[in-house]
């Protein structure tokens, strides 16, 4: 990982769905530069960040709006 993006990582401002409570059993996400975003456990903030293109987030948060990925 470049020393810019643990720089902008260790920044950034995370979020939540209001919809996941208090109880850390939730994904955390975060605009970063260059057209990218930042995803995290909220149980596991120590661990390193996925981090994908604007594109790949929107595909995953169009998917979970029309319940692609229902159990």
């Amino acid at each position: 990982m470049e020393l810019e993006l643990s720089e902008e990582l260790a920044a950034a401002v995370w979020r939540k769905s209001s919809f996941s409570g208090d109880n850390g059993n939730c994904l955390e996400v975060a605009p970063l530069s260059g057209g990218r975003v930042g995803i995290r456990d909220t149980e596991r903030p120590d661990l390193q960040p996925f981090v994908v293109s604007e594109g790949v987030w929107s595909a995953f948060t169009c998917g979970a709006k029309a319940g692609e990925f229902d159990f």
